[in-house]
């Protein structure tokens, strides 16, 4: 074992103790990173390379700061996207949600499908969409200007169109003609605080977590913009927390002109999202 190897295997131990949740994985992330390899490569850094700037990033996560702000890049199926301070940290679990809206989009028969992502933070999902169904054009809204500066970074020189503005209230232009509206709204209840993870309380921004005292708030907000801008047949796909199961599908109410609404499981089987379609007239 290399000299980077051993102290890896102290600074999993150290990360174990404060908590972290995947204490191996960010040890590696972090070594690699400072030493400018991959995580398969740490064995050929040699002894004489060893960088003491690996304990004091190590130090950092040990407080709970996100691994994702220390390295300063998050990676979202085949993404790397810059992120940091002032911008929501995108998840694992969002990409099973991206994954079946790219299945969706497919699967209809239109040659240049027009998506709109709301609440788009790091514009993970946005440009998701947008590489991965080549003829999409894709709009990206996002009300927070700290948010903004990553969304811009990392749509520079893509095809999604940024728009600063409120997802209750977007792109009027574009009413009744969207084939598919996605979103990973804020979703947790004001009452469940203290149960966040420190990593998301401490340094996500708090617009992008925290939405009325169910929770539900934005979403209910979303559905309304959602069908505004949606043709006939239209799908919306929208993140919801895992305890939030059998609850938003029925904000799709067949009375307030969807149809189809339903949950969808993630890949821990766990509740995840919902989606609907926009009810034919």
């Amino acid at each position: 074992m290399n000299l980077l190897l051993a102290e890896v295997a102290q600074a999993t131990q150290r990360l174990a103790a404060a908590g972290v949740p995947s204490p191996r994985f960010d040890a590696e992330e972090l070594a690699a990173f400072v030493h400018g390899v991959k995580r398969g490569e740490l064995h050929h850094v040699k002894d004489a390379d060893f960088d003491a700037r690996y304990w004091e990033a190590v130090a950092r996560r040990e407080a709970r700061e996100p691994l994702q702000h220390i390295t300063g890049r998050a990676f979202f199926r085949y993404l790397e996207l810059q992120v940091g301070p002032g911008v929501f940290v995108p998840r694992p679990e969002t990409e099973s949600v991206v994954d079946w809206a790219i299945h969706a989009v497919r699967a209809m028969d239109v040659v240049e499908p027009l998506i709109v992502d709301l609440c788009t933070g790091s514009g993970a999902i946005a440009l998701a969409m947008a590489q991965e169904v080549p003829r999409s054009r894709v709009h990206a809204v996002e009300l927070s200007e700290e948010a903004l500066r990553w969304t811009r970074k990392n749509a520079e020189g893509s095809r999604v169109t940024v728009h600063q503005g409120d997802a209750l209230r977007a792109l009027p232009e574009l009413d009744g003609q969207v084939d598919l509206v996605i979103s990973n709204p804020p979703y947790i209840p004001l009452t469940e605080w203290e149960y966040v993870a420190p990593e998301a309380r401490d340094h996500d921004p708090e617009m992008a977590l925290f939405s009325g005292e169910d929770g539900l708030d934005t979403i209910r907000g979303i559905e309304r913009t959602a069908h505004r801008l949606l043709r006939p047949g239209g799908i919306v796909v929208i993140e919801h927390a895992d305890t939030q199961g059998g609850q938003v599908p029925w904000i799709f109410a067949e009375e307030r002109g969807w149809a189809d609404a339903a949950d969808h499981p993630d890949l821990n089987n766990r509740p995840r999202f919902a989606t609907a379609r926009k009810a034919m007239p």
